[in-house]
């Protein structure tokens, strides 16, 4: 009767931990990146905080003009939540920001 006892604990302790996981996998990672810098942003590049390649421009042809903003998600199908994030600007500057939360952070603001 332990024995059955046991597994059954054993059992639901490995059921959480699962759910768990799965819960921690499905987060949502759509950021709304704001341009508050007087600007056009005109690339945006990011990668999970434990990579070192920027990857290709998340905006491909499109642009956020200053005082605009749009949705991005991040899941790059890693299951990171902590994101390096890059942005260059029509007159060639460029702001970084690093270990950006993309799971908890619902707005980032380049400013």
């Amino acid at each position: 009767m332990m024995k059955f006892a046991r597994r059954a604990v054993l059992g639901a302790v490995v059921a959480i931990v699962a759910a768990g996981t799965a819960t921690a996998s499905v987060q949502d990672r759509n950021v709304r990146v704001h341009n508050d810098t007087g600007v056009t942003l005109t690339h945006l590049y990011s990668t999970n905080s434990g990579q070192s390649d920027w990857g290709g421009d998340i905006l491909g042809s499109d642009v956020i003009g200053s005082g605009e903003s749009i949705i991005v998600d991040f899941d790059d199908g890693s299951g990171a939540c902590l994101f390096d994030i890059r942005a260059r600007f029509a007159d060639g500057d460029v702001l970084e920001h690093y270990r950006i939360n993309v799971c908890q952070v619902s707005d980032l603001t380049f400013g």
